[in-house]
């Protein structure tokens, strides 16, 4: 690579716009894997690997502090036309989360030598099961302090995410009858929406007042039930998204919901089993880390304005990591969260843009504060 390469507003927004064009659902992440390591090595990145599962990693820097910048490939499925309109960019994951991907990507590459170690991260299966982050906390790679890339807004900093159990729940009722004699046995898919309605009422009860970063939330997201048009069904499942807040965990909620299935199955007079698909601890990073500290003064110096700390609905790899490695963590990165898995998914290019220069800040400001905490 030329050692006077600058990366230019231009080219940062031409490469958003090339990896857009890429469309990566979960576990189809290849092409921008090889994408992102060809702009590794053209950005003077070393030790530039795919590993097992997908994931791109590469290294820039040397000395402490050992800085994680993860972001992720995939895109929930649904393509999107990738295009510009004024200051917009459109195109699936222009938000979630290939601006906040490629915003690390410019930033990491600004690390010199002496400043500091970036590893660069393009994890796969965010949107899925998390496959890629799974697989990357098993690695012993020595990390001092990790960033991960979900749009927030460039003012704020996500420091919390709820937890998550996806669970199937199947309805079987004793025979099914003729469509014109409904009567003569019960309804799977009508049992199982009643029970679905009270487990849903019953998990949920009790949260007056709340905010919505502190609610747990049982959703239904899937329904497969029936055999024919003219037979009453047997069997129905559903398949339930509950988002548990850093105040609860996975097994206390595990716990009630067996005791519901039981309780309700018993009254309904159905057969109830139930399994989990996925779960994911809930998790909040401190509030006082060098990391934050780093993010607030990174803030500040580029829009001269405090940041606001949030807790967010959702889930990330953040949750998987910060659980398992015990390391200063936060989440952040440019784009409007709520354009998220939409139809026409956008980006603010100037926010992008502003976003590169503040986690450029951002890591300054950290190997600042690390060294002087030594």
């Amino acid at each position: 690579m030329d050692p006077h390469f600058t990366v230019t507003s231009r080219y940062a927004v031409k490469m958003l716009e090339k990896s857009l064009r890429l469309y990566t659902p979960s576990l189809s992440e290849k092409p921008m894997a090889e994408f992102l390591a060809d702009k590794c090595d053209d950005l003077g990145f070393e030790d530039i690997q795919i590993d097992e599962v997908g994931n791109v990693i590469a290294k820039k820097g040397s000395g402490a502090p050992r800085i994680m910048l993860c972001g992720h490939m995939d895109v929930v499925p649904g393509k999107v036309k990738v295009r510009k309109e004024g200051d917009s960019l459109y195109g699936r994951g222009a938000s979630d989360a290939k601006a906040p991907l490629m915003a690390m990507l410019f930033a990491a590459a600004s690390i010199q030598n002496n400043n500091g170690t970036v590893f660069f991260v393009g994890a796969v299966d965010e949107e899925g099961n998390a496959t890629g982050i799974k697989n990357l906390v098993k690695k012993k790679i020595d990390i001092d302090y990790a960033i991960f890339g979900e749009p927030s807004g460039i003012k704020q900093v996500t420091i919390a995410y709820k937890g998550r159990l996806a669970i199937n729940l199947k309805i079987s009722v004793e025979d099914s009858s003729h469509a014109s004699a409904p009567w003569l046995s019960k309804n799977a898919i009508l049992e199982s929406m009643i029970f679905a309605r009270e487990l849903k009422e019953k998990l949920e009860a009790n949260q007056e007042g709340k905010s919505k970063g502190m609610l747990l939330t049982a959703t239904m997201t899937e329904v497969k039930g029936g055999t024919s048009h003219n037979v009453t069904p047997k069997e129905c499942e559903t398949t339930f998204d509950i988002r548990i807040p850093v105040d609860m965990n996975c097994k206390t909620i595990e716990q009630k919901i067996a005791t519901l299935v039981k309780e309700i199955s018993q009254e309904r007079k159905v057969e109830a089993f139930y399994s989990i698909l996925d779960e994911t601890e809930p998790f909040e990073a401190p509030h006082d880390s060098v990391l934050v500290r780093a993010f607030t003064l990174g803030i500040m110096e580029a829009e001269n304005s405090r940041p606001t700390l949030i807790r967010k609905t959702g889930t990330g790899d953040m949750n998987v990591l910060g659980n398992q490695w015990k390391i200063p963590v936060v989440t952040y990165g440019p784009g409007d969260p709520h354009e998220a898995h939409t139809i026409d998914e956008k980006v603010s290019i100037d926010e992008y843009l502003r976003g590169i220069e503040i986690l450029k800040k951002t890591l300054q400001h950290l190997k600042r504060l690390h060294d002087k905490n030594i």
